[in-house]
């Protein structure tokens, strides 16, 4: 079984940064797909970024593009969710997921994915 343990979350002032960290337990982690999505209180999950397996293409939501940056390890089985110029309606509990990938196709939906982390939250005070 495929595990995702996230790490990174905080409380962090406006403007801010942090960086997130998902580490998938597969020695094949280079041939699978990640991603990032969020669910802020009362609201529903929402797609952030996602990256490819194979050359790392990446696709990130308009709400954060310019912003956050989806990025991986492959020595490290790592993806990380680089966050920049936090704003407070970035608060959220922040999930990463992992999926085998296909090529350098990129998912964005919840239902592309197998497999998901515990969660981390994350908290921007203005």
């Amino acid at each position: 079984q495929v595990q995702l343990v996230e790490s990174g979350g905080g409380l962090v002032p406006a403007g801010g940064s942090l960086r997130l960290s998902c580490a998938v337990s597969d020695r094949t982690f280079s041939s699978w797909a990640g991603g990032w999505f969020r669910q802020a209180p009362g609201k529903e999950r929402e797609f952030v970024a996602t990256i490819s397996s194979s050359s790392g293409r990446t696709h990130t939501a308009n709400s954060v593009k310019g912003r956050f940056t989806i990025s991986r390890d492959n020595a490290k089985n790592t993806v990380y969710l680089q966050m920049n110029s936090l704003k407070p309606e970035d608060t959220a509990d922040y999930y990463c997921a992992a999926r085998r990938g296909f090529f350098e196709s990129l998912f964005d939906t919840e239902k592309d994915y197998n497999y998901w982390g515990q969660g981390t939250q994350v908290t921007v005070s203005s």
